[in-house]
């Protein structure tokens, strides 16, 4: 009789869910699982591979979305307890990873309803960073950030509205993208603000990353904010004379000594790697002042987005009030808001004008404990790029301290997207990245 060996995605479905099993009781990273689908797709994956016929470099390989994001057959809960009616079909993105081959794991805890940078989740429960006992992944996307660093999946996907893949990245250690709105469709999500939201992956590589952004960016007849890349230059052989604009973070908000740190060993790594590095400001950028206008408008486009629901049970009383806040806020202070956006994008160009970058910290500080308050700048520096719609490529630091990492942010120009991707690839063994594993 011929022994059936394990292929290689089973083999991998069967590691996911033992450390699941294992570890997420404490890490409290998955909303629901999905054991037999991925059992089926799987071996699917196996067969194609015995046949000589993979779809492509993400065949077979596991990943998990974060829960406002359609999946057939689950509730979009969005991190809350308001949506219990199952999803007809996936969210596109969904569908598209499938396509390539991918086998879905589940889908992942988050702040509730999208609106906050903790995943200290009232209905799924306080999800925690892999990295260090009792401390955040960040949010919203948290449980998309630490069930990678748990070592559960390679690949998840989460929502950027201002900066809610960036955090999680930064806080776990991770690679993570923020594409230009558009280039990855966005039919399935549950918004939290359609001006703001983006789709976008969380590795721990950029390669991945790659890999799964060409998946995922092609126009969605469905999604009429879809587009096609302009982004066709992508042949970058070095750092060497590409121009990187280099903000005054120390200025321009609060930061933990040790972020400033790490950021001066990466930038002082590009400069020895050949890039050059440029003082640029965007005149007129306040971080805290364009966070807030960001926070307004999340909570009154959210509050349009869920409607009645607002005022149904399923939310908790902070999320309500939240919302409530948002209808109430005035069409003056509404329209100053855009109007701050519309000013920061035309800065935002003007600064980035013959630069390959913009390079920030990710966050103004490192993961933190759940028992401590949230820091109110924990999105100072990423909501820049989702008010000027630009790409952005997250890539975590080793911290001299030895500690959790930090980690820093390139922004590219719009629809840059391959570009920024090609340069990550040619970051990731810069002397300060830090190195998967590297767990404390």
């Amino acid at each position: 009789m011929t022994k059936v060996t394990t292929g290689l995605a089973v083999a991998r479905v069967e590691e996911a869910f033992a450390l699941i099993t294992e570890r997420d009781g404490e890490i409290r990273s998955f909303v629901a699982t999905l054991r037999d689908s991925a059992f089926s797709d799987a071996e699917a994956s196996d067969q194609r591979r015995r046949d000589g016929r993979l779809y492509g470099p993400l065949d077979g390989m596991t990943f998990a979305v974060k829960n406002n994001l359609a999946v057939a057959g689950l509730p979009t809960w969005s991190g809350t307890m308001a949506f219990d009616t199952p999803a007809v079909r996936d969210a596109t993105v969904v569908a598209r990873m499938r396509a390539a081959g991918m086998v879905l794991i589940g889908t992942l805890n988050m702040h509730e309803g999208a609106l906050g940078a903790t995943t200290d989740n009232p209905f799924w429960g306080r999800c925690m960073n892999p990295l260090k006992e009792g401390y955040t992944p960040g949010g919203s996307s948290g449980g998309s950030a630490a069930a990678i660093a748990a070592d559960f999946v390679p690949v998840t996907l989460g929502t950027d509205t201002m900066g809610s893949v960036r955090i999680p990245a930064a806080y776990c250690g991770l690679w993570g993208l923020k594409p230009t709105r558009g280039q990855v469709p966005a039919t399935g999500l549950t918004h939290l603000s359609w001006t703001l939201d983006t789709i976008g992956p969380l590795a721990r590589d950029p390669v991945t990353l790659g890999y799964v952004f060409a998946a995922l960016s092609r126009p969605d007849p469905v999604d009429p904010t879809s587009t096609i890349s302009q982004d066709i230059e992508i042949s970058i052989k070095s750092l060497e004379g590409l121009r990187f604009g280099i903000l005054d973070a120390a200025a321009l908000s609060e930061c933990e000594p040790v972020v400033l740190d790490a950021f001066a060993d990466f930038a002082a790594s590009l400069t020895n790697a050949g890039a050059k590095l440029v003082p640029t400001s965007v005149v007129g950028w306040s971080p805290a002042a364009l966070r807030r206008a960001g926070l307004l408008i999340s909570e009154v486009e959210c509050a349009e987005v869920l409607g009645e629901a607002v005022d149904e049970p399923g939310l908790s009383d902070s999320f309500r009030t939240m919302l409530t806040y948002g209808r109430r806020a005035t069409a003056d202070r509404v329209e100053r808001a855009y109007q701050q956006f519309q000013q920061l994008t035309t800065a935002f160009e003007a600064a980035i004008q013959g630069l390959d970058g913009i390079i920030l910290p990710t966050a103004p500080q490192r993961a933190f404990s759940h028992h401590t308050p949230a820091p109110p700048g924990q999105a100072d520096f990423t909501a820049l790029a989702n008010v000027a719609d630009a790409p952005a490529l997250t890539l975590p630091l080793t911290a001299r301290d030895g500690g959790l990492p930090c980690s820093a942010q390139i922004i590219s120009p719009k629809q840059g997207d391959l570009r920024l991707i090609a340069m990550g690839k040619l970051m990731q063994d810069l002397p300060p990245v830090w190195k998967p594993g590297n767990k404390n």
